[in-house]
């Protein structure tokens, strides 16, 4: 019987072309999953009869109640070396080894800046207006220069992100409840006195944050309030951090500039939620990782932890 291995959320069905699955000695067959399993139940069904899942990210949950339900599971591999949605207690009852990969920073810093400039410079209206005969010139660009660009995080991320702003010749300003000012230094940043502080000074402000209890609502009304009414807000870390109702209304209300988002409290977005038609919003479909350097990277490892876990040598144990 062939070691079978599941690929979850292969939206764009590339993962089994972007790395070589073969295992020495072994007979792996791997099935891609391009459509999104949204309930517990479906994911039970379609996984039943797999030793192996791969998983994007942190879009599927594997709870007890899940794991408990697939008794041939044996190898689990996530994306990236953290994961809040595993329960890792419970794949170790289960007998599920957990594994990781590693995921490169440039492709959510590049993504950012894409949208950032998009915001900053009305590319999608002019390019809609271009191509359907509209106005010649409909909108005044914001400029970045000499404008103050306020990170939350200035960890690997946010340190790219403040060098390409210092690149274009913005005043650039970061905050976190854990950042030091040796931190701020090395990037060559300012150190912002409190969030507070870095939200009303600021006329672009990116997220660059983890998820956890500290961070999960960072960003309510009360500070979405602080931003100017010509500031705009990226965010291609985790949706939670920015309280979603907030956002919305701030948006409509026409209470900021703008926001560009690559991160969704549910994903894929259903086809009526509110942010498909938000008013001065940019959306992505969680583009921050998708690119071809990083899947190589991700499936190549997932292939690796593969042949590790067959040999008896599992690396990159996450848990």
């Amino acid at each position: 019987m062939p070691f079978r291995c599941a690929v979850l959320d292969d939206f764009q069905n590339v993962a089994r072309s972007v790395a070589d699955w073969s295992v020495p000695g072994e007979e792996v067959e791997v099935v891609s999953f391009t459509e999104h399993f949204g309930e517990e139940d479906e994911l039970a069904t379609a996984l039943a009869d797999f030793d192996c899942v791969v998983t994007l990210r942190e879009r599927v949950a594997f709870p007890a109640s899940l794991l408990d339900r697939l008794p041939r599971l044996r190898l689990l591999i996530a994306s990236g070396m953290r994961n809040s949605v595993i329960d890792f207690p419970a794949a170790k009852a289960n007998g599920v080894t957990v594994c990781g990969t590693l995921s490169a920073s440039t492709p959510p810093v590049e993504l950012t800046w894409a949208l950032l400039l998009g915001l900053a410079r009305g590319l999608v209206q002019e390019n809609t207006a271009l191509r359907e005969g509209g106005p010649w010139q409909s909108t005044v660009g914001a400029d970045l220069h000499g404008r103050r660009l306020g990170l939350l995080g200035l960890g690997k991320i946010g340190g790219l992100v403040a060098r390409v702003g210092l690149a274009f010749g913005m005043e650039v300003s970061a905050w976190s409840q854990n950042l030091t000012e040796e931190r701020a230094r090395e990037v060559g940043v300012r150190r912002a006195a409190s969030k507070e502080e870095l939200l009303s000074e600021a006329d672009f402000v990116s997220v660059h944050l983890a998820l956890g209890e500290r961070t999960r609502g960072l960003l309510s009304a009360a500070e979405l309030a602080l931003l100017k009414p010509t500031a705009y807000l990226v965010n291609t870390s985790r949706a939670a951090i920015v309280d979603q109702e907030a956002l919305l209304a701030a948006l409509r209300e026409g209470r900021i500039a703008g926001a560009g988002v690559d991160v969704f409290d549910v994903e894929p977005l259903p086809a009526g939620h509110p942010m498909r038609t938000a008013p001065r919003l940019l959306a992505t479909p969680h583009l921050g990782y998708v690119s071809r350097a990083n899947y190589e990277q991700y499936y190549g490892q997932a292939v690796e932890n593969i042949r590790a876990y067959l040999a008896g040598s599992p690396v990159r144990v996450l848990g």
